[in-house]
């Protein structure tokens, strides 16, 4: 295995540099769900989206945010089990209600309607109008760590 060091410092709460990739965990219907980490370690999902503002905030210790391109990231599923480490290719802004077919593809959707409707299932807090604002993380997958664990 590669020695992969984080290309971007990440700072602790009290603003002291730590020495680690950034970390990344997806979600799915329940913590037994890890059908997005298993597309991301099968190359079919190459990109995620989020709010504006979650994007650029930690969300857990195994969540970092404000991921950059050149990022190597590890990918955690929702047991906190490290699977793959991915390396963010292009972060960019969309409109929800104008979808890039690079990024309904990435999501590993077959129409940006079909986007909209599951990010609209995922997240009914959210008002997702036309003009709401998604950050966009690109990645390619760059080593497979754990595909499987036996339970």
């Amino acid at each position: 295995m590669e020695n992969h060091r984080p290309t971007s410092p990440l700072l602790n709460a009290q603003g002291e540099e730590v020495s680690r990739r950034k970390r990344l965990t997806f979600w799915g219907a329940d913590q037994n769900d890890d059908s997005l980490v298993c597309s991301v370690m099968e190359g079919r999902k190459t990109v995620t989206a989020d709010t504006v503002e979650a994007y650029y905030k930690p969300y857990s210790e195994y969540g970092d945010g404000s991921y950059e391109p050149g990022d190597l990231i590890e990918v955690y599923d929702q047991k906190q089990r490290l699977r793959c480490i991915v390396k963010a290719t292009k972060v960019y802004t969309i409109e929800f209600g104008n979808v890039p077919e690079e990024v309904w593809r990435g999501e590993t959707f077959s129409s940006a309607k079909e986007f909209q409707e599951c990010h609209i299932r995922c997240l009914p807090h959210l008002d997702l109008h036309d003009r709401f604002e998604l950050v966009t993380l690109h990645f390619e997958l760059v080593e497979v760590i754990a595909r499987d664990f036996a339970e």
